[in-house]
């Protein structure tokens, strides 16, 4: 009979001095600051965008090294490609439950009705940048095309995730062939990784600072009057969100042996800071560590996570549905099932085109109307106030998904040890130097 796991012991140390709880720390003096000091707060906004550039700074060359080095480890190239596609066909199918889920919800709520809109009144000019940014998703062709690179350095200058991706793969694959003779660059590459990791842990000592800026600047500039305004929309939106997790990812988790809320728990530091970033790039290279640490296979974990940046976009595509009838409801643009169901097969190939394209949630929405044809583009100004709002909660979602989609694949893959797996998440994450001291303290 298999010998259970000893649950960890997770070192106690003063609530003040974790990182989780700083972050919300700095969540609520955000809203308090950009509430009743309004100028302060929109003078934060730098704090946020610094923390956010320092860490996509960094986001590239994780990315290249985890994939390069789980496909070059791999060892067997039958597996890479097994895991691949197994990671795909889940993301199809979650990202293509959800935009049902969207869909469904926003036309039993019907947040727009009554609205009445009049399209030829509203402030073009605001939605401009995103119509004309809309142009570079259009083409199914062209989004083919941009996955290579013009250069090998030009993913990593620009930050497209997608144009790395396709990069690092066909290095593992090269590294895979070259066989022992990849050894050395396999080195200096870990070697390369464990600087940019030490580069990731400074950040994440001013991520609660960072979390403050970037919240205090968005209650200063939108206030709790443009949460009154578009409200219904928003609460739609939190509770489609909800039901997402109740109806998708808690029964996944179930069926995988495995707790949804003590996953959440153990990667809450990354989730209470994209609530305050609305990035989910912010939080990548953590979240690569902890699903390492969790039991799920490195090789699997490379793979799976940067695919699912690009591919699993489960919270951006409920955003997608329930925006889009949202503003053919207010603008009293006739939209039936047929249409509708149209336009989810549209989300299911314009919500690709925005991979790796910091903040293009707003431009792909416009892409989208645009190839439809249907629901005015100009229509979109309606939501540029609440967008922060809507974001913030669809990120959230993003990053849970592909956490929970990680460790569903490594178990499909058997690449996950299981024991490993439920001792981490009974225990809790634990920050690797405080485990050290823990260790050396009981010696």
């Amino acid at each position: 009979m298999k010998d259970l796991p000893v649950p960890r012991q997770k070192p106690k140390k003063p609530f003040y001095r974790d990182i989780s709880f700083q972050v919300l720390a700095g969540i609520v003096i955000g809203v308090v600051v950009g509430h009743y000091w309004p100028n302060i707060g929109n003078a934060s906004q730098p704090l946020g965008d610094a923390f956010i550039r320092l860490i996509q700074m960094v986001v590239g060359p994780v990315i290249f090294c985890s994939v390069v080095s789980g496909i070059a480890n791999a060892g067997d190239m039958k597996k890479v490609g097994r895991v691949a596609i197994k990671a795909l066909i889940y993301f199809e199918v979650v990202t293509s439950i959800a935009l049902v889920i969207g869909l469904v919800t926003i036309n039993v709520l019907q947040p727009g009705v009554g609205m009445n809109i009049d399209v030829n009144a509203l402030d073009k000019g605001a939605a401009s940048s995103y119509i004309t940014q809309a142009s570079h998703f259009v083409s199914t062709s062209t989004f083919l095309l941009n996955l290579i690179p013009k250069t090998m350095v030009s993913g990593f200058a620009n930050g497209d995730i997608l144009q790395i991706l396709f990069v690092s793969v066909l290095f593992g694959f090269g590294l895979a062939a070259a066989g022992e003779r990849a050894k050395p660059m396999l080195n200096v590459l870990d070697s390369f990784a464990q600087g940019v990791y030490w580069i990731i842990g400074l950040a994440m000592k001013i991520s609660p600072i960072a979390a403050y800026g970037a919240i205090a600047f968005t209650v200063s500039k939108f206030g709790v009057g443009s949460l009154v305004a578009l409200g219904k929309l928003v609460g739609e939106f939190y509770l489609t969100c909800l039901l997402f997790f109740v109806l998708v990812l808690w029964p996944v988790c179930h069926f995988s042996g495995f707790s949804l809320l003590r996953l959440m728990r153990y990667i809450r530091s990354e989730l209470l800071l994209v609530l305050g970033t609305s990035s989910s790039e912010s939080v990548f290279p953590q979240l690569l560590r902890k699903l390492e640490q969790l039991g799920c296979e490195k090789s699997v974990v490379g793979l799976v996570l940067p695919g699912g940046y690009s591919f699993n976009h489960d919270g951006t595509c409920l955003y997608f549905a329930a925006v889009a009838v949202f503003l053919a409801q207010a603008t009293n643009t006739a939209l039936g099932w047929e249409q509708q169901l149209a336009l989810l097969l549209v989300l299911l190939i314009t919500s690709k085109g925005g991979a790796g394209v910091a903040g293009s949630a707003i431009a792909v929405l416009a892409a989208t109307l645009a190839s439809t044809n249907a629901i005015p583009v100009s229509s979109i100004a309606l939501v540029l106030g609440v967008h922060r709002l809507l974001s913030s909660a669809f990120v959230f979602v993003n990053i849970t998904g592909n956490a929970v989609a990680t460790v569903v694949v490594a178990r499909w893959e058997k690449a996950l040890d299981r024991d490993r797996l439920q001792s981490e998440l009974a225990a809790g994450y634990i920050e690797p130097e405080v485990a050290i001291k823990s260790v050396m303290a009981r010696h």
